[in-house]
């Protein structure tokens, strides 16, 4: 019987650890994404079925851009000369990420990173899910 406590003990406190990003996966953010989720700071949450915006992020070395852009049917994106710098801060194993585009600075945590999607929180404590976008693809 202590053999099996301590194993569900040991599993509830795995269970219930928060994921760090390692800088390693940092090279996933590059590509196209798409916005899956918002959940607020109260627990409710906006799901995102179509979106007519995706993000490109461009990240080497810890710096980068991120650009909007609008996905077309034939496999192009229409986008406007609009770009936020980007730059990764690990401070204290949490990796950081900060944004600035003309006068206005901001900055997200992130919180989960692999190949197929990433979560950031903002300061205002909103948590956005994305998923990497797969274009439509309409056989001819």
């Amino acid at each position: 019987m202590k053999h099996v406590s301590f194993f569900l003990v040991f599993l509830m406190v795995w269970g219930c650890k928060e994921e760090s990003v390692s800088t390693s996966d940092l090279h996933f953010l590059n590509g196209y994404w798409e916005i899956n989720t918002v959940e607020f700071p109260d627990g409710n949450e906006k799901q995102y079925k179509v979106n007519p915006n995706i993000d490109f992020i461009y990240l080497e070395n810890e710096k980068g851009f991120r650009k909007k852009v609008q996905p077309k049917f034939d496999g192009t994106y229409t986008t406007n000369n609009d770009s936020e710098v980007l730059a990764v801060h690990n401070q204290n194993g949490s990796i950081t990420l900060r944004y600035k585009n003309g006068n206005n600075e901001w900055e997200e945590k992130l919180t989960q990173l692999d190949s197929l999607s990433f979560s950031v929180v903002n300061q205002e404590g909103l948590k956005y899910s994305y998923k990497r976008f797969q274009p439509i693809s309409i056989p001819k």
